[in-house]
């Protein structure tokens, strides 16, 4: 059974990291749960900070992943996670983010497909477009696409192979 924008507190109550509804009728692949909600950060050292010191946050160390142009540190919140993203190198996509938005904020948000090649392959028959011809190994050493945000209510998602 597919429940659809309901927002009734017994289902509030039930609700978990599980979605409700997973997959189209008939598709071939599944949309899973959240991964990160990835956070742009002008000062990767004062944003780590806050969460590991201020909120008590358990947080990765900082690594750099040229292949995107970023910095990530990892921010575990037992349900989820954020990934901080800082600039690496003068092309970051994150660099050109904070130059219109000054205080960082919201980048993008990660949710996990069970096979992520047939998503891209239904999605592009559906009219969305990706970022990127082919995926990518992101931040967790798998494969990883882009959708444009333009087709996607004006948010930047990020499909991750479950």
């Amino acid at each position: 059974m597919c429940v659809r924008h309901t927002c009734s507190p017994m289902l509030r109550a039930i609700s978990n990291s599980t979605p409700l509804c997973q997959g189209i009728p008939g598709s071939v692949w599944k949309l899973g749960r959240l991964n990160h909600i990835a956070i742009a950060v002008p000062d990767m050292e004062k944003a780590t900070a806050l969460y590991r010191d201020v909120l008590g946050a358990q947080v990765s160390d900082k690594v750099p992943l040229p292949e995107h142009g970023v910095y990530t540190v990892f921010v575990e919140l037992g349900n989820t996670k954020l990934e901080l993203l800082h600039p690496l190198g003068e092309k970051s996509p994150i660099a050109g983010f904070l130059q219109k938005n000054k205080s960082g904020g919201m980048h993008h948000i990660c949710i996990e497909v069970d096979d992520i090649n047939a998503a891209i392959v239904d999605l592009k028959a559906r009219n969305i477009r990706t970022l990127s011809a082919k995926p990518r190994i992101g931040a967790h050493g798998k494969p990883v696409m882009f959708l444009h945000p333009k087709d996607c209510d004006g948010v930047l998602v990020e499909l991750e192979q479950a």
